[in-house]
């Protein structure tokens, strides 16, 4: 524990922090007593200048009706504080800011309490993640929020503990750990609290684990029910009647590599209808043959699930993608609403997965009102309507020979949140056009967890697909007509990577961009009227909150997490300062510094060393780089949250140090010792250089 902490303090990542908070004395007007429940929860339009849940309402529309800051006057927004945040990694968290007090969570899960109306910090804690738990986090060791209830701060952690803290204080209050830390379980994703019960799920499923979603006191933290998405061993007996009926659609031994289906991330709750909605995640591994080799629709990945709110009881699901196996989940978030569809009013729920089709489902039945792509796609012409099924394009189904289809593995929507205004009826949605190389590793071995993928050989078919993607990828921000299924109006991004959206009643929309600034639309037709450098990408969701009559809006501005991880070298020249949360208001008079000089210039980049590996030596180091590197490093190692074609000589002098001797641990780069030998680790690094000199000067 001792030595954990100083290593993170020696790279800046824990900043002093301790195992318990430091507490530091409440401002006058606030009592920082997180005063959430069950009533105010369900009147939050009632509690407007609160935003008190992740998506602030139960039905995580991410629209708040506060209008100070409206298409009017929002020229005049600027910035009202900041706080630097002491990482280098992804902030896709979203706030949130309760009775005069703003808590937030950054990497490693350590939470802050700050006075939302100057920015002081009133308290911080650390919950002391051991540095492994990096390396098993497929696309950063981000988190995405936190949750409130009747004076607690609810935050799950990357090595799988759901703690309750003291709004006041900071200091735990109970904690629970909701995995088996002898498989690859991480949590990067927001708890939610509904009636009492906080809700928490977890990720992993590119290692090897079965997904669930627990429910826990959120008084006591004691397991109130658990409902697993994928079915386990049959010899073990089944947990449940869905369980048996999921086991029908698997074929083999799936059991033995996982299944996957994790709930990663977003979850939805209709108090009306006492349902809570769960989004599923992919298969492990990807490749439907080595988990389920006679084929089948392998129930519950890639699904929406709606389960009885008391008892976590399975009542309907529909799947986007049957027989997943190209990385589409359907976590990402679902936004219930009450829309008129063919002349009647339909409580509805909707969502834009990674598979690039919008959806709308009856939220009380299950049953399938709509779906059309919102993004180019290959994978599949369309939906049938009659069976709800995708209509797939048989060439999608990869063999060991490289397919490009799109969307990649990125999505045309990933994590970071869409918002839907009832003003205007737009969903306003993130959207990305990507493209990727798939293709099936000649074998796989359930004891060695892997995607079951390769991303190696084949360089002339791979060449062409990564040229044609890098050509043809791009972002924008779209106003999604969810009624008629079309765009209404789009802002183009010049690259993939925006942020997260809010809309508020001010007729506006908010978004951090990938080029560094922090941007608001009307929500009507898509005008910009208002922008500002800040010197970051703010990938995460805004918020909007009110303290003493006036309006604030806060975002996470921090560059990483899966979006980054996922894209290619084109990014290297993104000048940023350290990541920050930024709160603005009206008038608002603050200024960031200036960007540090070494911040925007362009690193020089030296020439690779000489090859001196064999043909099989570097075959050898292009699988296990494959099999290890490439989820974060990027297929044939371009780009990726760093790309390892642009080492420096001291890296390369220290690469061994580094991916088995841990030296980086601190920052996410977690040892590799127990995985690969000292052989297999240099392997990795002559594939690596000859990767440098085939791509030098390009």
């Amino acid at each position: 524990m001792v030595g954990s902490q100083l290593v993170r303090q020696a790279v800046g990542l824990a900043l002093g922090l301790s195992l318990f908070a430091t507490v530091l004395p409440v401002s006058a007007q606030d009592n920082g007593s997180a005063r959430v429940d069950h009533a105010r929860l369900l009147d939050a339009d009632g509690n407007a200048g609160q935003w008190m849940s992740n998506g602030r309402t139960y039905d995580e529309q991410r629209f708040s009706p506060l209008s100070q800051i409206n298409a009017g006057n929002v020229s005049q927004l600027g910035l009202a504080w900041f706080a630097d945040i002491a990482t280098t990694r992804g902030m896709e968290a979203t706030p949130l800011a309760i009775d005069g007090v703003l808590y937030n969570v950054q990497p490693w899960n350590i939470v802050t309490a700050y006075d939302a109306k100057t920015g002081r910090t009133l308290w911080s804690y650390d919950p002391q993640v051991p540095l492994k738990y990096g390396r098993m986090a497929c696309c950063d060791i981000v988190s995405r929020g936190l949750a409130a209830w009747k004076g607690k701060i609810y935050v799950g952690t990357l090595d799988g503990r759901l703690i309750a803290l003291d709004s006041k204080t900071g200091k735990p209050v109970w904690s629970e750990l909701t995995v088996d830390n002898s498989k690859s379980y991480t949590i990067t994703g927001a708890p939610r609290v509904f009636d009492g019960k906080v809700l928490i799920g977890n990720g992993g499923a590119e290692l090897g684990v079965r997904g669930y979603v627990s429910a826990y006191d959120a008084e006591t933290g004691k397991q109130l029910w658990r409902f697993h998405t994928v079915p386990g061993d049959p010899a073990n007996g089944f947990e449940n009647a869905a369980m048996e009926m999921a086991a029908k659609t698997w074929t083999g031994e799936w059991w033995k590599a996982g299944g996957g289906g994790t709930v990663w991330d977003s979850l939805s709750y209709d108090p009306k209808l006492n349902l809570i909605y769960i989004g599923t995640g992919n298969g492990s591994p990807w490749v439907r043959k080595w988990r389920s080799p006679g084929g089948g629709d392998n129930l519950f990945l890639a699904s929406i699930v709606a389960l009885k709110a008391d008892t976590g009881e399975y009542v309907w699901h529909y799947q986007t993608t049957p027989g997943e196996e190209w990385d589409y989940t359907a976590t990402q978030q679902m936004i219930l609403a009450d829309l008129k569809v063919d002349g009647r009013v339909r409580k509805v729920l909707m969502q834009a997965p990674k598979n690039g089709f919008f959806y709308v489902l009856d939220r009380e039945t299950g049953e399938l009102i709509s779906a059309k792509a919102y993004v180019p796609i290959t994978w599949a012409t369309g939906v049938d309507m009659a069976s709800g099924r995708p209509i797939e394009n048989p060439a999608a189904r990869y063999g060991t020979t490289p397919v490009m289809v799109s969307p990649g593995a990125g999505g045309g929507h990933n994590w970071n949140p869409m918002a839907f205004s009832p003003l205007t009826g737009l969903v306003y949605v993130p959207v990305s056009e990507t493209y990727m190389a798939y293709a099936a590793a000649e074998s796989f071995d359930p004891d060695k967890p892997s995607l079951g993928t390769s991303f190696g050989g084949y360089d002339a078919e791979r060449k062409t697909i990564a040229e044609y993607a890098d050509a043809h990828s791009r972002g924008w921000l779209s106003a999604w007509d969810p009624v008629a299924q079309r765009e209404v109006w789009r802002i183009p991004s010049p690259q993939k990577g925006s942020g997260g959206v809010l809309v508020t009643a001010g007729n506006l929309v908010f978004e951090g961009t990938i080029g560094t600034t922090f941007a608001a639309y009307r929500a009507d037709t898509g005008e910009k009227v208002w922008e500002m450098p800040v010197q970051q990408v703010p990938i995460s969701a805004p918020i909007t909150y009110m303290v003493d009559g006036e309006q604030y809006v806060a975002v996470n501005a921090g560059w990483g997490g899966g979006l980054a991880h996922v894209e290619r070298s084109a990014y290297s020249q993104l000048f940023l300062s350290k990541p920050r949360l930024l709160v603005f208001k009206l008038g608002g008079k603050a200024k960031l510094p200036p960007l540090p000089a070494q911040s925007v210039e362009v690193p020089e980049l030296s020439a690779p060393p000489a090859l001196a590996g064999s043909p099989e030596v570097v075959g050898r180091g292009e699988q296990l780089y494959g099999a290890n590197c490439a989820l974060c490093h990027g297929n044939a190692a371009r780009g990726g949250v760093k790309d390892l074609r642009h080492m420096t000589p001291a890296t390369h002098a220290a690469f061994l140090d580094i991916v088995i001797g841990g030296q980086r641990a601190a920052n996410g780069m977690a040892s590799f010792a127990d995985v690969l030998s000292k052989e297999e680790a240099e392997a990795i690094h002559h594939y690596l250089i000859s990767r440098a000199n085939e791509d030098w000067g390009h």
